[in-house]
């Protein structure tokens, strides 16, 4: 902690590797069973199943620290959309309480599409247009998975419906071309 109370920023890698363990630790708290893959292990780096072991699903973390629930992702996140692989998304609130938005890689990958669509379709603040990058994001400002373990799918019940995904989408209401 920083002399005038506030929380200092994380180096990037122990961003992540925090949020790693920070899901892992909830999955285990939840009674689930939760083993963090390795570094290099493409795709998952949770694996997790039900306390049984009869249910399992392979978990893609993605952490921040700020509090603006915006998640930086690259476009492979596009076309990443297994039926066994969820993305928690861990949000440290600037060293408070962690929070946590669990959703579908098959919803990750539309949201992703859908945003660097708008992206692209926009001007710059100077009215250029935005150049094509692999730059993707995903944002649930309004909570929509926030803490939707369901979705895991490792419970005896079955999942909740997925939530009516209600996000402050831009290219929901309008789009703004280049001239």
């Amino acid at each position: 902690m920083a002399a005038n109370g506030e929380s200092e920023k994380l180096p990037k890698t122990l961003v992540g590797i925090a949020g790693e363990y920070l899901v892992a630790g909830e999955l285990s708290r939840r009674g689930y069973l939760a083993a963090v893959t390795l570094r290099n292990t493409k795709g998952v780096d949770i694996l997790a199943s039900s306390g049984d072991a009869s249910k399992s699903v392979g978990i893609q973390v993605k952490t921040i620290q700020s509090k603006r629930r915006v998640w930086p992702l690259s476009e492979k996140a596009d076309a990443y959309t297994p039926d066994n692989v969820l993305y928690v998304f861990v949000n440290l609130n600037d060293g408070g309480a962690p929070t946590y938005h669990v959703v579908p890689s098959v919803v990750v990958a539309e949201y992703s599409r859908q945003w660097h669509s708008y992206f692209l379709d926009t001007t710059r603040r100077d009215g250029r247009p935005h150049k094509d990058s692999g730059r993707r994001a995903f944002k649930d400002t309004k909570g929509s998975f926030r803490d939707r373990w369901d979705l895991l799918g490792l419970d005896r019940e079955p999942p909740l419906p997925l939530p009516a995904f209600d996000v402050d989408a831009p290219w929901k209401t309008q789009r703004r071309t280049a001239a």
